[in-house]
């Protein structure tokens, strides 16, 4: 996995939320599963299978937070060089639309008063490495060819 830039509230979040699920969310999960257990027939226990499935997706979220935990870069911007790079905002023309985002992981975006864009999203990958003035192209998901021109480049802070 890549590294990842992330604020460091984002990162303090982020962790809560992987010590929360991994101690008493797991607690809760188990404690839950027993129950339903004790009620008899697992085969037609909709309690039971509800709570495998919840356990399931908890523990799926728990290996997303651990991996890009493990990959994060964390606090400080990137240098005010100018170069599109996670960690940096982005003022941009697409398709005649002029659009302010951050480049980093989605995951940020909570509590931020900015679209987030992922670096490994087409715009992400089409734009990492240039620099105002420059002009790419990227394809969306659904298959059209966009175009994007770079109009300026800034280091995210946070206390704006």
């Amino acid at each position: 996995m890549a590294e990842t830039w992330l604020t460091q509230e984002a990162y303090d979040r982020l962790s809560a939320e992987l010590e929360h699920l991994t101690t008493e969310g797991r607690t809760r999960i188990a404690a839950q599963i027993d129950a339903a257990r004790e009620e008899g027939d697992l085969k037609e226990n909709g309690g039971y299978h509800a709570a495998r499935e919840e356990q399931a997706k908890q523990e799926g979220r728990i290996a997303q937070l651990t991996e890009l935990l493990r990959h994060a870069k964390i606090g400080e911007a990137p240098p005010d060089d100018g170069i599109v790079e996670p960690g940096m905002v982005v003022k941009a023309n697409l398709a005649g639309s002029k659009i302010t985002f951050l480049v980093g992981s989605r995951e940020a975006a909570e509590g931020l008063d900015i679209e987030v864009y992922s670096e490994s999203s087409p715009l992400g990958k089409s734009i990492l490495g240039k620099s105002a003035g420059e002009t790419t192209t990227f394809t969306a998901p659904n298959g059209k060819e966009f175009e994007v021109e770079i109009l300026e480049v800034t280091p995210f802070d946070a206390s704006k």
